[in-house]
């Protein structure tokens, strides 16, 4: 039932993510290291939700009450991934707000930077 395609490229995503936000420095790099890992969920999300050949959770002509557990595409993952995407942006808005304080006052975007002045 799940694309297994579309669910591999979304955990590949969150590993990637994940390995750049472990091994860089720079803010910048990080913030995107991020985001690539909420693209990847949203992606593995979408592809759990995926019913094959499967039609809009409507009962009428098209789908029975039979059929419709096997043959219906569940909405709420989707409508969970829009949330999640909306959510996604302010928080890579506040931490790109975040990376533009720390170069205006270190003048630079290494994490290094904020290491030094903890001590």
């Amino acid at each position: 039932m799940i694309s297994g395609v579309v669910l591999i490229t979304g955990l590949l995503l969150i590993l990637i993510g994940l390995w750049g936000a472990l091994t860089h420095l720079n803010i910048l790099r990080i913030i995107i290291s991020f985001s690539l890992m909420g693209t990847g969920t949203h992606i593995a999300i979408v592809a759990i939700g995926y019913v094959k050949n499967g039609t809009a959770p409507i009962i009428d002509s098209a789908l029975s009450l039979a059929e419709a557990p096997h043959r219906a595409v569940d909405p709420i993952p989707s409508a969970l991934v829009v949330t999640a995407i909306v959510i996604g942006l302010a928080v890579t808005a506040i931490m790109l707000a975040y990376a533009i304080r720390l170069y205006d006052a270190k003048k630079t975007l290494s994490i290094e930077a904020l290491m030094e002045s903890r001590w």
